[in-house]
């Protein structure tokens, strides 16, 4: 704890106006950089929260918050399984699925695609599809009708819109006196949907479950799983595994980390290497502060020579170095912090105010799929950063403050 002599001595010398131009341009630059590095790492945090929010609601706005499936077979009664899950207060609703790979042909053009075999009235429970639809509806899809719902891309790289139709080809192949033949089903495009995500708009079709069942050639009721959604999405990997726990051993229970575990682990990775790279920005900044304060104990032998002979301990002369030093890191810090926090909460205002003014668009519309810059402003990343940066500084004015405690009073004064 600092004494008010320590206090007083210090911030003096902080608001003093030094003989040494050179020493304040330093202090300067020194608070200036450790605030420009702490709006930049803000800024860059709060931008990467915020892509990583926006891609993972369209996935999720796709997939369902965790599954139960069977590793070495089929859900024969899925509704039971569905209402043992709903026991559960955390559990909102679920929804049965079929799915397996096919070719969709028409006339030359041959596309694969993901089928998904889905009960539409139940679908609307586990996942936002019916609010990505961009022509019909989920209830089109009706069991026996052979209706089918494409993502846009797909459906373009095909050339076919809503009334037409489309061949199904499975892996499954049917004997016939000719010999064995894949198996074929015209089906008739009745809705696109775009759900902003390549992967799920250019290989995913959606039909009936019921369809679905016909088509892989599945028992009556049979299912690979049933879809859930929970109130609380983070709580997904904990449910689920509490729901392996519970289950007969032939059940496998998954959550939405596990199914998009590789893109959300490079996503992490990658904030990871930019809080460390931003970091080194504000510790260079902060170490500038080690060079100030040497010359600054340099320019003040005399005065610590003085102190020194009117008693100072030199705790006390580290404590008035250290204090100098801090404020300059504490007062970067706090300015850096409200401009990273003001800089990232109003991106959305600053990207396009930079586009106007230079002519260009950063996020090119028909390129990315997300054309607007999207910002999330973490507290628990805020306080990593400030006392992350406050930490640096002060650790960077213990040996200027060590070097000035061991100033000797008859050597300093020798020839003053």
């Amino acid at each position: 704890m600092f004494r008010p002599l320590e206090l007083y001595i210090g911030l003096r010398y902080t608001r003093a106006k030094r003989r040494n131009h050179f020493i304040s341009f330093i202090s300067l630059s020194s608070m200036l950089g450790i605030a420009l590095g702490i709006t930049a790492l803000i800024t860059v945090l709060s931008v990467m929260n915020g892509f990583q929010e926006e891609v993972r609601g369209r996935i999720l706005a796709m997939t369902p918050h965790a599954t139960i499936s069977r590793w070495n077979g089929l859900v024969e009664d899925w509704r039971a399984v569905r209402d043992w899950a709903l026991e559960d207060s955390r559990v909102v609703g679920g929804a049965p699925y079929i799915r397996g790979e096919a070719m969709l042909n028409n006339s030359s053009l041959v596309s694969g695609a993901l089928i998904q075999g889905i009960l539409p009235a139940e679908e609307q429970q586990v996942s936002d599809i019916s609010g990505k639809m961009i022509q019909g509806t989920l209830n089109d899809l009706r069991p026996g009708q052979f209706g089918i719902v494409l993502g846009q891309a797909l459906a373009n790289a095909l050339g076919i819109m809503v009334g037409d139709k489309v061949t199904v080809i499975t892996p499954q192949a049917t004997v016939t006196p000719a010999g064995i033949l894949p198996r074929l089903k015209r089906f008739e495009v009745v809705g696109l949907f775009k759900a902003g995500m390549y992967e799920y708009d250019r290989g995913l079709a959606l039909i009936h479950v019921d369809d679905a069942a016909k088509l892989f050639q599945y028992p009556e009721s049979a299912v690979d799983g049933v879809r859930l959604r929970l109130h609380d999405l983070f709580m997904a990997p904990r449910l689920s595994r509490e729901f392996a726990g519970k289950l007969p051993e032939t059940f496998v229970a998954r959550d939405w980390t596990q199914d998009h575990a590789s893109y959300f682990r490079a996503v992490q990775i990658e904030k990871t290497a930019m809080f460390v790279i931003l970091t080194l920005i504000v510790a260079v900044a902060a170490f500038n502060i080690v060079s100030m304060l040497v010359m600054v104990v340099t320019d003040k032998q005399a005065d610590i020579a003085i102190l020194r002979t009117l008693g100072a301990t030199p705790l006390t002369i580290m404590g008035i170095f250290i204090v100098q030093g801090i404020t300059i890191g504490l007062v970067g810090t706090l300015l850096g912090l409200v401009g990273g926090v003001s800089l990232a909460t109003h991106v959305d205002v600053v990207v396009p105010f930079i586009e106007r003014l230079f002519s260009i668009k950063i996020l090119a519309p028909d390129i990315y799929l997300i054309s607007d810059i999207p910002s999330k402003v973490q507290s628990g990343d805020v306080a990593t950063i400030g006392l992350v940066a406050f930490g640096l500084a002060t650790l960077a004015t213990l040996y200027p403050a060590w070097r000035a405690a061991r100033t000797q009073p008859a050597e300093a004064l020798r020839y003053e």
